[in-house]
């Protein structure tokens, strides 16, 4: 069950839950309101009346509306950094290991709660603190892409990191582009058609010991 999908199961004002399920639903509520006003426009009140409690229940789990989104960024982050290590170790396949992460990336965008909106496209970019967990993501992400490029090619760390950071980043911004156009192009087609782009150039590199590409 989803942050948002409980957030719906529990919405009846006054019901009691567990600490960890309100926290839960909490996170769920805001959600839905930071993606759809934005950190600026967004109110305590707003989280408060969507997720049908009190104010002074919110604050009792978050203490301002700072540290409920950065609760909810870590979240989300870690979210996308565990579907691209699972992609990577989804097989020993190098040409379907692309396709999978890729996938994840696209996956991640196409999610109806919208939590990418809250990772890349935040409109409190400015703040040190979220800023700082961005960044991290981006970086784990590329690392944890960096350690399979290094150990099938035997480039050395920052050249197999270059590489990772360019397939990192490529995914995540075409993933991005295609949510947003109107070109009607299914999730699995643009995997591939973007897969079919990175492979040409990744497969370039021979396998560490071996003359194959």
């Amino acid at each position: 069950m989803t942050a948002i999908e409980q957030t719906e199961a529990a919405r009846p004002r006054g019901t009691r839950l567990p600490r960890r399920a309100r926290r839960n639903q909490l996170l769920g509520a805001a959600q839905e309101v930071f993606v759809a006003q934005g950190y600026h426009s967004a109110a305590m009140d707003d989280i408060a009346e969507r997720a049908g409690v009190s104010k002074p229940v919110l604050y009792q789990h978050f203490p301002g509306k700072l540290e409920l989104y950065l609760a909810l960024l870590d979240q989300h982050c870690e979210s996308l950094l565990l579907a691209v290590r699972t992609a990577l170790a989804s097989t020993t396949d190098n040409k379907l290991r692309v396709a999978a992460t890729m996938d994840a990336y696209f996956a991640y965008v196409e999610d109806e709660g919208g939590a990418f909106r809250l990772v890349f496209e935040s409109d409190l970019t400015n703040e040190p603190a979220v800023r700082e967990r961005v960044d991290r993501v981006s970086l784990q992400c590329a690392e944890a892409i960096c350690d399979v490029i290094a150990e099938d090619t035997g480039l050395s760390k920052e050249e197999s990191m270059l590489l990772a950071v360019g397939l990192g980043g490529v995914s995540q911004v075409v993933a991005r582009y295609w949510l947003s156009s109107s070109s009607g192009i299914p999730r699995d087609t643009a995997v591939q058609l973007l897969t079919s782009l990175a492979w040409r150039g990744i497969a370039g590199f021979p396998l560490h010991g071996s003359e194959q590409h």
